[in-house]
């Protein structure tokens, strides 16, 4: 098969097309034959040699895939629903980048009716992500206000429009007035362009002072401490990516005035089980409303998989809105 890999740590350049065995479903396993593959900022810090693939996981980049079944543990694909001939998303610990996926059945999800394999391939990474961390970690309700790091990004289109069908009121910060606008035009409520706005001033203004109730955050770094600060009594910050650096200074007297909740999470390490439970609980709360329409894909740009380096490219000059993905063949 066909595959994307990385000749040596850099810059986009060093994504190659290669050869590699295709790959065999083992114990509790399906194997998928790739139509199109999700692009994600881990995917560019493994290449640069900043966040090796988990023990035992491909060396291949690629978290997400969408493609059709072609074989698997028949024990595992009852246990799933499936069976060969489905058309799945499925988020996996590594190995996307490849005409051939192994991923475990219990990550796999149907594609939506009426969602090309372009589309899938955008949901896996940021749905499961914003799951666990929004509802389960965060616990947003509806009525209450999150705000969004970061709101343009393939984490955030799904982060806007998940927290919008729940009921919750969405601040997001952006880069660029244009990307504001994107993101307003998803339905968030307010949108913060930090590079010309202070965004705790405005958060804050925003809430009449009061300050949100769930924050997302991929920056880390000298954020957090702002973010504490325009933060409601009882509320919740989770970390999920530390683009600003991972050493922060807080202030520990405003943690206990507010009882606020500092926690985070990555999800790529976890075991099968952890991510079960996130994929089940997608199913039911989220897939009816991708079937619907009320959740929509949103994706930038599409690269043929010889073009990776293109893609990468792309992601780090920050430029997109929502998701890049790669095809394989005729997705």
């Amino acid at each position: 098969m066909k595959v994307i890999e990385i000749a040596s740590f850099g810059g986009p350049d060093v994504l190659r097309l290669g050869q590699r065995p295709a790959p065999v479903a083992g114990v509790g396993e399906v194997c998928i034959r790739v139509s199109a593959s999700g692009i994600n900022r881990p995917d560019v810090l493994q290449r640069a040699g900043h966040y090796s693939a988990p023990p035992g996981a491909s060396d291949i980049p690629g978290l997400e895939v969408a493609g059709t079944v072609v074989e698997g543990d028949a024990q595992a694909l009852q246990s799933a629903g499936l069976k060969i001939g489905d058309r799945v998303c499925a988020l996996v610990a590594g190995g996307g980048y490849a005409e051939y996926c192994v991923a475990p059945a219990a990550q796999c999800l149907p594609i939506p009716a009426g969602w090309s394999d372009v589309e899938a391939a955008s949901l896996p990474e940021t749905v499961f992500t914003v799951w666990s961390n929004v509802f389960d970690r965060g616990r947003l309700q509806a009525g209450e206000t999150l705000l969004v790091q970061g709101g343009s990004s393939g984490i955030g289109v799904t982060a806007i429009q998940l927290a919008k069908a729940f009921g919750a009121r969405v601040i997001v910060t952006a880069g660029s007035d244009a990307k504001c606008a994107a993101c307003l035009a998803l339905g968030a409520d307010h949108a913060v362009n930090y590079k010309t706005h202070d965004f705790q001033a405005e958060v804050l203004r925003l809430t009449d002072g009061r300050g949100v109730d769930v924050v997302l955050d991929m920056v880390a770094g000298d954020y957090i401490a702002k973010e504490l600060a325009c933060m409601a009594a009882d509320a919740r910050l989770v970390i999920i990516a530390v683009q600003g650096g991972v050493r922060s200074e807080i202030n520990a007297g405003l943690v206990l005035r507010k009882r606020l909740t500092i926690t985070g999470s990555t999800l790529r390490p976890q075991p099968v089980a952890f991510k079960q439970a996130i994929a089940q609980a997608c199913l039911q709360q989220v897939w009816p409303l991708l079937a619907a329409g009320r959740i929509k894909p949103v994706v930038h740009s599409v690269f043929p998989a010889e073009q990776a380096s293109r893609a990468h490219a792309l992601m780090e000059s920050n430029q997109h809105v929502g998701k890049i993905v790669l095809t394989w063949g005729t997705a």
